[in-house]
């Protein structure tokens, strides 16, 4: 294994969406809380009785700006049961519950109160956790200035089988190595331009996953040569 280099995180005031994507944050997250209510606590009755431990886990994650928030997801995992941070769907950590919310996305939905909190917004990249981000290369840092979403193009249009070889596992050199610059520069693609029009693509593009509809991967080529789009502030952009 190759040794990583690591050091903090930088803070910033970030990127934050811009005002109609927080408008769209609020109305789609408080529809999805009233709606969802009586699933929200059936999920919840069943993740207490699958094993021991909470409902709902908690933990820091990367922020706007790289500012910490704290995440919420529904528990799919048993307590006190250590490994990478990086879980594969047959990870041995998981519950039979917890693979089954996993599978159908599920375990997310807590993370409609980050949006709602604007931690979060609905379409954006992944929520890191600080231990791995610390171990991202500087060209790839700047997806750190980005509000985290609850759905993301990489979330849909890329998988870790798409850099790696068969049999090949998410160990932490390959996923710092391999599948963190190939997912940062699918994420690009709508960074650079995130319009309203891009955000409600990402979310159809989400229920088709979500439904099992086949969404074909994004190729990337000449992985982020041009990031510095990605940290302009959106026009009409709000703090």
């Amino acid at each position: 294994m190759s040794e990583l280099a690591s050091r903090p995180v930088d803070t910033s005031g970030g990127v934050p969406p811009s005002k109609p994507r927080r408008v769209l944050d609020v109305a789609g997250a408080l529809t999805g809380l009233l709606l969802l209510s009586v699933p929200l606590l059936i999920i919840y009755v069943l993740v207490r009785l699958s094993s021991p431990g909470p409902g709902v886990f908690r933990q820091r994650r990367v922020g706007q700006g790289g500012r910490p928030f704290t995440m919420y997801k529904f528990r799919t995992m048993r307590q006190g049961v250590g490994g990478l941070t990086v879980t594969a769907n047959c990870d041995p950590r998981l519950t039979k519950v917890g693979k089954l919310l996993r599978q159908w996305s599920l375990d997310e939905l807590p993370q409609l109160v980050n949006v709602l909190r604007g931690q979060m917004t609905l379409v954006g990249p992944r929520p890191e956790t600080y231990d791995l981000a610390e171990h991202y290369a500087a060209e790839c840092r700047w997806i750190f200035d980005h509000r985290p979403g609850l759905t993301g193009v990489s979330e849909v249009r890329f998988r870790d089988f798409d850099v790696l070889g068969p049999g090949e596992e998410v160990d932490l050199v390959n996923y710092i190595e391999r599948i963190v610059p190939a997912r940062v520069a699918v994420d690009a693609v709508y960074l650079r331009d995130p319009s309203m029009r891009a955000t409600f693509g990402a979310l159809w593009d989400t229920v088709k996953h979500i439904l099992g509809i086949p969404i074909p991967p994004l190729r990337i080529t000449g992985a982020f040569k041009d990031t510095k789009e990605s940290r302009a502030e959106e026009p009409g952009s709000a703090a």
